[in-house]
């Protein structure tokens, strides 16, 4: 609790019920249990709480702190080098004060931490009781920018190639037209028709991640064939000019019924054969069978295993496979597909592991619960 931690002598402010003020030592939690970092100082400026977090992420341990002045237990400075209890003057400033937002600071040694502060009165214009700091380590937030960076290059990248090639042609067929021919024209036309098509996939895989981050990605479920949705992948791989006896189908009966979303099974399938076809070898083999074990009481899930006898995927890379970008050695694309999968059948109650197939290529497996019909959830 707050007073096991503070420095003998330390005088209590006065307190309103926990259920307003939030009182840490009232409502039972210890401050070493918050995620984030949490600085007390009493109003003398001297540290009566150093939490463990806090201790974590300044390299400094409590026993050293809790007793100290704030601004030697925190020697923060701004990125210019300007020290910032001076600058912010918790104690002398303006009285109408009530926090600091956060804001990025430096520890010694030039390490920044996120900080924001808030001054604690017993009255709106009475001295400074107590002042709260909250700290947390920057880390997490500079891979989420990477992340996002990381994206948007991507997209960019993405999206340069074929807007580059619709640009040309349409621009080429509208200055010339009359000298072209019509199998030229044709041939223009369709690659533009693909480019246009590879541009609204994409802009579809950023619209499932955005959902599939924010916890939005809605599953409308209804009676799904999952046999028969295998098969039209594979009939139009065949129509496409791969051979027949490349894939092999393998169906295990009786099926236990499965709604789901058949748009995005149809998305989770072809992402997978895609995988399987352009980055495997040999036979692509497609099992579906009911889960080996149903829970108690509860009808069988379904598994569907999707592998082939190509190279297969590095034991080291196996535990990245489903993140961001994730590309593999010489894989083309922009890395989110399997995201976007692992998302989709989480999305129906599912899982979807990888490993490696008794051909020794990759081995892809999802299994997805019986589910609910969407009017009755």
């Amino acid at each position: 609790m707050i007073g096991t931690s503070r420095a003998p002598g330390a005088r209590d402010a006065d307190r309103a019920p926990a259920s307003r003020r939030g009182d840490l030592a009232e409502l039972g939690i210890d401050p070493d249990d918050l995620p984030d970092g949490l600085v007390i100082a009493d109003e003398n400026g001297r540290v009566i709480c150093f939490n463990a977090a806090a201790a974590r992420i300044t390299a400094t341990p409590a026993a050293e702190a809790l007793g100290g002045r704030l601004d030697q237990a925190l020697p923060l400075e701004d990125l210019e080098g300007r020290r910032w209890w001076q600058l912010t003057d918790p104690y002398g400033g303006l009285a109408i004060r009530v926090r600091q937002p956060e804001r990025n600071l430096l520890l010694p040694g030039g390490r920044e931490v996120l900080v924001s502060a808030r001054y604690v009165r017993d009255r709106p214009t009475g001295p400074v009781r107590h002042v709260v700091v909250c700290l947390r380590d920057t880390e997490a937030r500079r891979r989420t920018e990477r992340s996002h960076a990381e994206l948007i290059a991507t997209v960019a990248h993405e999206l340069r190639s074929p807007l580059t090639s619709v640009k040309g042609f349409t621009a080429t067929l509208l200055a010339k037209w009359e000298r072209f021919t019509d199998d030229q024209k044709r041939l223009m036309l369709e690659t533009v028709d693909a480019d246009a098509n590879r541009v609204t996939r994409l802009i579809a895989e950023l619209l499932d991640i955005s959902r599939i981050d924010s916890g939005r990605l809605e599953v409308r479920r209804q009676p799904v064939d999952i046999g028969a949705a295998v098969g039209r992948h594979i009939q139009a791989y065949v129509a496409a000019g791969q051979p027949a006896d490349r894939f092999l189908l393998r169906l295990e009966h009786p099926l236990p019924a499965l709604w789901a979303d058949p748009d995005k099974i149809d998305q989770v399938l072809s992402n997978l054969l895609e995988n399987a076809v352009r980055h495997g070898e040999g036979t692509v083999t497609i099992e579906i069978t009911p889960s080996a074990s149903p829970r108690d009481g509860e009808d069988a899930d379904t598994s569907v295993t999707v592998g082939d006898e190509g190279p297969g995927i590095p034991e080291e890379s196996m535990n990245r496979v489903f993140t961001r970008f994730w590309r593999g050695s010489k894989r083309g694309g922009t890395g989110l597909g399997l995201y976007i999968v692992k998302g989709i059948v989480e999305a129906h109650g599912g899982t979807i592991t990888v490993g490696r197939a008794r051909g020794g290529g990759a081995e892809f497996r999802f299994t997805l619960p019986v589910g609910t019909p969407a009017y009755l959830l």
